[in-house]
This record gives structure tokens, C-alpha cells and sequence, in this order.
């Protein structure tokens, strides 16, 4: 088992800037790949980010140039970067991480007023 939690989401003005943090413990051994992902109210849930063991990164069209993932290993953390934000940012913003299953966080709430 893998157990996410999230932090750093919030209220932000246009072209402000948030840091979201996931950390998992468990089983983290398994892991090969992270990633985040947002739902915003009436729409799908989408990939933003992901990011592999090996470091290779993979972005949403949308946020190309705006939002950066890394990681730290050593504090079992993942981040997401965000800058420029617009007020289509606006979601809860979902931590994933792909091991023997797929596990989720519950999700911070991200807002970006205009």
C-alpha cells in the first residue's frame, strides 16, 4: 500500500504562483511513476503532469512552460511548480502514483481569481 498526501494548494490571483507537494509513504519501493492530475467541477478528470523514477517528464499542452514537476527522492516527495496561473487552473488538483496499482491522493483545491 501507498498512501499520498498533499499540500501547498489555495487561492491565488491571475500570473500568481502556487508549489503543490505530494508525499507518499508505504510501500514506495514500488513506485515507478507520479504524477498530478486536476478535476474541475464538470469536466474530466486530466493528466497536468507525471513524472518517472528515472526523472523523465511529461506535461499537459496546457501548461507547458508554466507548471514544472520534479521530485525529490530522498523525502519521498513530488512537486508541481506552478506559474503564470490562470483562472482555467482552477481545479482540485489530484497526486497519483503508479506502482504494482494505482493510488491517489484526496486532493488539494487550487483557485485562481481574475
Amino acid at each position: 500500500q501507498v498512501q499520498l498526501v498533499e499540500s501547498g494548494g489555495g487561492l491565488v490571483q491571475a500570473g500568481g504562483s502556487l508549489r503543490l507537494s505530494c508525499t507518499a509513504s508505504g510501500s514506495i519501493f514500488s513506485i515507478n511513476e507520479m504524477g498530478w492530475y486536476r478535476q474541475a467541477p464538470g469536466k474530466q478528470r486530466e493528466l497536468v503532469a507525471s513524472i518517472t523514477s528515472g526523472g523523465t517528464t511529461n506535461y499537459a499542452h496546457s501548461v507547458k512552460g508554466r507548471f514544472t514537476i520534479s521530485r525529490d527522492n530522498g523525502k519521498n516527495t513530488v512537486y508541481l511548480q506552478m506559474n503564470s496561473l490562470k483562472p482555467e487552473d482552477t481545479a482540485v488538483y489530484y497526486c497519483k502514483a503508479i506502482g504494482c496499482r494505482q493510488y491517489w491522493g484526496q486532493g488539494t483545491q487550487v483557485t485562481v481569481s481574475s
